[in-house]
């Protein structure tokens, strides 16, 4: 679809910058990705609290759902990126929505039943993995690439607004009242989805209008369907999200304890209105950074962030979670819109690609870190916890990301990328 029919033009703006005004289909998506969120982490959170104590599952297992469930969220995102391609971007979403909507209805009579629940938690888990790169892909559609930066912080601030509100608007409901809640959130997805139905219909299309071909750090002859095609954006996305979840798994093990449950959640409602406030205002900032200095920029603020968290004590742990917050601000989006740039694929399947990298990184920042972490309390050191995380956030980026890059060139020399030659052939290539 055209920019003129998807969203209105550019709009120059104080100091000479170019502004995206959101046109109605963008700002509807907008307003779903807060309330889809609202709706998710009303529950989601308190998963491991209804299997344990409703239901009764140990906690070892409970773990092992869990870990299950985020994989298959995250990983997910390539059969969602490739559903896209076949069927179009609202019809997806339409899709996705339904199942995440099934998926929260079947929690209403699986709250009797550890294996019902189970399973509606993995249609929750299927719905997410197909919804967000068809969502991101949709939002970006027709836009330039000067545009894409303010659409994807926008989207990121609604999607942290609601992850934000979610846990405390549902506190008093989860235990007290479980059904009424699952009942509430399912028919929230379900006029969610009835408003999805009327957005115009979208095609996935092969380059964006202003996408850019390749950079001179990437391989042309990497087919844009492998995992490697994203080249350095793939690797460094697996590293920032293996990195982050360090934080984000193991922080309430160390902060509580030393300072107090109040504090820490008003550690985490700071994070995520930090999150939402300055994404859009360093959006333009961060889109004219280079790669290689926006990831200096983005593991530096999260290698220093985790050092400081590990000095300990209560301004410790505070400006520490500011100094993450400014790193995932900085390589979340990078990551995307350099992906974006570099592939001629379709933006649908690129998003699908990032969130298979995000889900290997969480996998194994989960299976590392708790390993880590019981080591360092065995030794009695927790704060040498954060201190190796920093130390990892620092030396895995110089080691790892320009090995991907030579294995790409030595290995990927002798193919060739379809999309492409499509694009050489008739234009680009619609689905």
């Amino acid at each position: 679809m055209a920019g003129r029919e998807r969203g209105r033009g550019p709009k120059r703006g104080a100091g000479g910058t170019w502004t995206t005004r959101p046109s109605g289909p963008r700002s509807f998506l907008l307003v779903c990705s807060f309330l889809i969120t609202l709706g998710s982490f009303a529950v989601l959170p308190y998963m491991s609290v209804l299997l344990h104590q409703r239901l009764g599952l140990g906690l070892g297992t409970v773990g092992v759902v869990l870990a299950v469930a985020s994989l298959v969220q995250f990983s997910g995102g390539v059969v969602g990126g490739a559903l896209a391609r076949r069927i179009g971007l609202r019809a997806t979403m339409l899709v996705a929505l339904a199942v995440r909507t099934a998926g929260f209805a079947a929690f209403v009579p699986g709250l009797g039943s550890p294996s019902a629940a189970i399973g509606a938690l993995f249609l929750v888990s299927c719905g997410a993995a197909l919804y967000l790169p068809a969502n991101k892909a949709y939002l970006v559609e027709g836009a330039t690439e000067a545009e894409r930066p303010r659409l994807l912080s926008a989207s990121g601030s609604a999607f942290n607004a609601g992850i934000a509100l979610g846990p405390p608007a549902a506190a008093p409901f989860v235990l007290t009242s479980p059904g009424a809640l699952f009942a509430g959130v399912a028919a929230l997805f379900a006029v969610v989805g009835l408003g999805h139905a009327l957005l115009p219909a979208a095609t996935a299309v092969t380059a964006a209008p202003g996408a850019s071909g390749p950079r001179k750090d990437e391989d042309p002859a990497a087919p844009a369907g492998s995992p490697g095609a994203g080249g350095p954006p793939f690797v460094v996305t697996v590293l920032s999200v293996y990195v982050f979840m360090f934080f984000q798994h193991y922080l309430a093990l160390y902060a509580v304890p030393r300072t107090s449950a109040s504090f820490y959640g008003g550690v985490l409602m700071g994070y995520a209105c930090l999150l939402v406030v300055a994404q859009p205002l360093l959006s333009e900032w961060i889109a004219g950074l280079s790669y290689r200095r926006a990831t200096r920029v983005g593991f530096g603020a999260m290698a220093a962030g985790t050092a400081v968290v590990g000095a300990g004590g209560r301004a410790g742990i505070g400006v520490g979670a500011a100094l993450i917050c400014l790193g995932e601000i900085v390589l979340f989006l990078k990551n995307d819109l350099e992906a974006l740039a570099r592939s001629s694929a379709a933006p649908a399947v690129v998003f699908g690609r990032q969130r298979l990298a995000a889900g290997i990184g969480a996998f194994a920042s989960g299976v590392i870190g708790g390993q880590l972490y019981g080591v360092a309390e065995d030794l009695g050191t927790a704060r040498g916890f954060w201190f190796a995380v920093s130390l990892q956030a620092l030396v895995l980026p110089v080691l790892l990301v320009p090995l991907a890059g030579a294995a790409r060139r030595r290995y990927g020399g002798s193919r060739t990328r379809p999309e492409k030659h499509a694009a050489a052939g008739g234009g680009p290539r619609r689905t």
